[in-house]
């Protein structure tokens, strides 16, 4: 069991250091802990969920720090759960996976495309911008940049129901997914959340058990993950996860490659 889904103090809605979870991973026997804050922007936007771009270095140093202290107990690999930003697609491929030498990118979409704006991944509201997220995130796949896509039904968080709407939207996620190779994440962090009400009943935020059942028909990999946001969270749901994989006749990818996945 490992976790490459790991946010520290910097992104504004988590807490701890590195270190606090990297002990919490080695009590836990992980093998590899990836550490994925959200991704700094030259811009500074959406700074209410993400570090300013000035904190950069002092996360890359905690990483290294860990690294020296404790590396030979577990491997600790340097990421980013970063959005699709087209005109940024060479930066973070050139920049963070280039000159800084992170290990991956994980593609995580909180905003999406739509007429033009930018609009919340959690405030879907009609037919058509469930499919503007659905193409933004299969541009996203297609770019090349990402080694997994975290939480692929979280739009299931504001569309509540399952109805011919949603199935469109999450074909289209996973037969991009199957045709890049790209796996994609059963999230833990949305089985801690609250349940909601939808018109099929009670049921977490996400993952939504309809979604990966459908992710069945296709050849798709999975990688199961915390979302931490508390270093005692680095394990938390990861085996809800990986049944809920097992269940629906999933492969799971225990360990992250990204030079094999980004290939």
């Amino acid at each position: 069991m490992n976790n490459y889904h790991t946010h520290t103090f910097r992104c504004r809605h988590a807490e701890g250091e590195v270190d606090e979870y990297v002990r919490q991973a080695v009590k836990a026997k992980m093998a590899e802990i990836g550490f994925s804050d959200h991704a700094a922007l030259p811009d500074d936007r959406w700074t209410d969920m993400r570090m300013y771009h000035s904190e950069l270095k002092d996360y890359l140093y905690a990483i290294a720090e860990a690294r020296q202290e404790q590396g030979s107990m577990i491997r600790i690999l340097s990421g980013f759960e970063a959005e699709w930003i087209p005109e940024y697609a060479e930066y973070f491929r050139e920049e963070y996976l280039g000159r800084l030498g992170m290990d991956y990118l994980a593609a995580g979409i909180h905003y999406y495309r739509f007429r033009g704006e930018w609009e919340d991944s959690f405030a879907l509201r009609t037919p058509a911008m469930l499919a503007a997220f659905a193409a933004h995130t299969q541009k996203a796949l297609a770019s090349g940049l990402f080694s997994f896509l975290a939480h692929p039904d979280v739009f299931c968080y504001s569309w509540l129901p399952w109805d011919a709407n949603a199935v469109a939207c999450a074909r289209d996620i996973l037969a991009a997914a199957e045709e890049t190779r790209i796996p994609l994440e059963i999230n833990g962090y949305g089985l801690r959340k609250p349940k909601i009400h939808t018109p099929e009943g009670r049921r977490p935020p996400y993952p939504h058990s309809e979604f990966w059942r459908l992710a069945s028909a296709y050849k798709v990999r999975v990688i199961v993950n915390s979302d931490a946001h508390r270093p005692t969270d680095v394990a938390a749901k990861i085996e809800e996860g990986r049944a809920l994989a097992a269940e629906c006749g999933l492969t799971i990818l225990e360990t992250l490659d990204p030079s094999v996945v980004r290939s």
